[in-house]
């Protein structure tokens, strides 16, 4: 799915053999059950719930309430050498990889081992064999150096761009199926701006990012070196390699850019037309070598981006486009090849510009391969093991329970009119929640795995994974399909389908716990099911009407409402300093803020309703609102490296934990007198700074 998580937003057990559907296709059980998986939760890291003890009870709440909740913790968890980052998702994913170790590990070892296991045996066997992957080097990509270093004209290079994306390996721009923004029921191919080695555009401009562009340049230079190119040369190639990026990265969107105006990414055209304006790269051809037939219409996203790809075809160097091609080649494949090429791709990816101390284990980068290659595959097992029933039952629940607070919100909004309101309560009701799995899996029959080359398993799943993408081309949209995988410790919702989605993983404490009390489960899960829905009415969400297309259903006083109040917030993060000198993009994380300011006050409305005539416990001395607010603070306490923190103030639409922790809360009454503050306490808002939109 090309979009569908650029498009989306994004919030960031039991053993149970039943708790997944029926799988289909290829991975039909036989008669004797040979895949047969089995858990064991003693070997688990634990889970991180909210506890009593763990406040800072020398810090008030209502000045410094992060630290309140979360000082003790942070100060106590140092960052992993293998993260960049460490908070409540993070130990939820190490869980989550934990039981996929385990899974992984039995498929390898079973010899009878059928569909799903059968593949994701040959990926952690592979990956595991250090040996094998060291002895064969480079030779596994040599085919493809040679046939770029083949190249003699500019009509080779972009005859190369088309047969290398055939295989799934596009180099300069993204392609693949969405649903049409005008007729969300059928898909259409998009092609969208990419060819960047850094981060974002600024990288490659900014004063303050020029150490890093320094950084990649050597980097560059030394993964042109691992590839066979003498040293001096490699040094001298990978200048143009860089002027070749600037080039591409002056025509390119900001992540700012692209998060805050998602029309960006429609702009349909026939073929005829882009071919036009695009004469060194002809899109006729190019949808011919890809196997389909010409659409009548396509979306050439960020046109100003293709037409320079066109132009570099005609005038850089067929030398500068090998030396890119090379390059990415080598660095697209070094986390597969020898211990030489990981080691170069972790010191500048994660060392340098995250501030990684430490290379993951082994174990850890295949499991990553294997999530990112054959995820669902993978998650068809997860499912089988770590999400019972009853847990898809209470989510179920809570998802009704906050879309009844949501429906109260709407109904008595003052700042929207009876007009505009009509159309967002018909988007309330065409909510779509898909809770845990796929009630339909994925079909994996074609694509050939094998004992003999690590790499070579992860080029023919992306192959595969290319041809199935583009297959859905022309065609419905299949609603039944999951843009994360079960195991992935995250939810999210996608304006193109009305859905909000929540996997598997994400519903462990401190989300979600069956044996907790409302007050954390509406304080953690409550709040990110409010959030997704919340997304369907944030500034770009709201541009989807009810069945995920993209219309205007806003009167001209209303829109210009919504706009003044989102100015506010954004105001309120601008304001936000996430390290000296830097301070939070308002503008870039509005969409995330919009969505934690409306979820979590929705999310109490229901807890309120749902606990409605019941005594307050009153545990470990605690209110109910208290604990619910306490574990929303919960779900946000994280650590970052410098680096990372640096490179997501530039390309991260969600604010940095800490500042989600507090932000929303600030903004709600209920907060102040959870916590009896007053008014001139940091976290109490005045009636003209407070924000209230959903």
């Amino acid at each position: 799915m090309l979009l569908s998580l650029a498009i989306a937003t994004v919030v960031a057990a039991c053993s149970n053999q039943d708790a997944a559907p029926a799988a289909n296709g290829a991975d039909a059980a036989p008669a004797a059950d040979t895949n047969a998986l089995t858990l064991d939760e003693s070997n688990l890291p634990p889970v991180n719930r909210f506890s009593a003890d763990q406040l800072d009870t020398t810090k008030n709440a209502c000045t410094d309430f992060g630290g309140y909740v979360n000082g003790k913790w942070l100060a106590a968890n140092e960052i992993p050498g293998d993260r960049t980052s460490w908070g409540a998702f993070e130990m939820l994913d190490e869980r989550s990889t934990a039981v996929q170790r385990q899974l992984a590990e039995q498929a390898a070892a079973n010899d009878g081992a059928t569909g799903v296991q059968d593949i994701v045996g040959d990926f952690w066997a592979t990956g595991m064999n250090a040996e094998q992957i060291n002895a064969q080097g480079i030779k596994p990509i040599q085919d493809r150096l040679d046939a770029i270093a083949a190249l003699d004209s500019h009509e080779a290079v972009a005859d190369y761009l088309r047969t290398s994306a055939a295989k799934g390996e596009n180099f300069l721009f993204g392609f693949g199926p969405e649903a049409d923004f005008k007729n969300s029921e059928m898909n259409i191919a998009y092609a969208m701006q990419g060819g960047l080695g850094l981060p974002d555009r600024g990288y490659y401009f900014d004063a303050d990012k020029k150490d890093k562009l320094e950084a990649y340049q050597a980097h560059v230079a030394k993964v042109l070196e691992l590839s066979g190119m003498p040293a001096a040369e490699a040094t001298d190639r990978a200048a143009d390699v860089v002027a070749f990026e600037t080039r591409l990265a002056k025509v390119s969107k900001s992540s700012e850019e692209m998060s805050r105006d998602v029309s960006l990414f429609y702009n349909p055209v026939t073929p005829a037309e882009a071919d036009k304006l695009t004469p060194n790269f002809t899109w006729t051809k190019f949808f011919e070598s890809q196997g389909l037939q010409a659409p009548e219409m396509f979306s050439l996203a960020i046109p100003a981006f293709h037409q320079e790809v066109s132009t570099m075809l005609g005038e850089v160097p067929v030398e500068d486009w090998q030396a890119y091609l090379r390059f990415h080649t080598v660095d697209g494949a070094s986390p597969y090849l020898s211990d030489a090429f990981v080691q170069e791709n972790f010191n500048f990816y994660n060392k340098t510009m995250r501030g990684q101390k430490e290379l993951k284990e082994r174990a850890k980068r295949v499991l990553d391969t294997i999530e990112g290659n054959v995820g669902e595959a993978l998650g068809q097992m997860y499912v089988k093991v770590a999400f019972s029933p009853e847990s898809k039952a209470r989510m179920e629940t809570l998802v009704t329970n906050l879309s009844e607070a949501l429906k109260v919100h709407l109904e008595g909004l003052e700042w929207m009119g009876d007009e505009t309101k009509k159309q967002a309560m018909e988007k309330w009701a065409s909510f779509t929640p898909k809770i845990g799995y796929p009630d339909k899996w994925r079909e994996w029959t074609g694509l050939e795995t094998g004992r003999d080359s690590y790499i070579g398993n992860v080029l023919a799943a992306n192959e595969f994974n290319y041809k199935w993408n583009l297959g859905k081309i022309g065609k419905p949209v299949d609603k039944t399909e999951w843009g994360m995988s079960p195991q992935t410790v995250n939810a999210y919702y996608n304006p193109l389908a009305n859905e909000i989605v929540f996997p598997a993983a994400i519903l462990q404490p401190p989300f979600f716990d069956p044996e907790a009390g409302d007050a954390m489960n509406y304080g953690g899960i409550g709040a990110v099911i409010g959030h997704e829905m919340i997304h369907g009415y944030d500034d770009q969400g709201s541009r989807f009407d009810a069945k995920g297309n993209f219309e205007n259903w806003w009167t001209e006083a209303d829109a210009k409402g919504f706009s003044g109040l989102t100015d506010q917030l954004v105001a309120q993060f601008d304001a936000y300093e996430a390290m000296p000198g830097k301070k939070v993009n308002g503008k870039l994380t509005l969409g995330e803020n919009i969505a934690d300011l409306g979820g979590l006050a929705i999310a109490y409305d229901a807890m309120k309703k749902a606990t409605e005539g019941t005594e307050d416990p009153m545990t470990d001395g605690m209110t109910r609102d208290q604990r619910f607010f306490a574990n929303w603070a919960t779900v946000w306490r994280r650590n970052f490296t410098d680096q990372e923190l640096e490179v997501r103030l530039t390309t991260d639409p969600h604010a940095p934990a800490n500042f989600r922790a507090i932000g929303a809360p600030s903004n709600l009454p209920q907060f102040a007198a959870a916590f009896d503050c007053k008014a001139g306490d940091a976290m109490v808002r005045g009636d003209g700074d407070r924000v209230v939109i959903w």
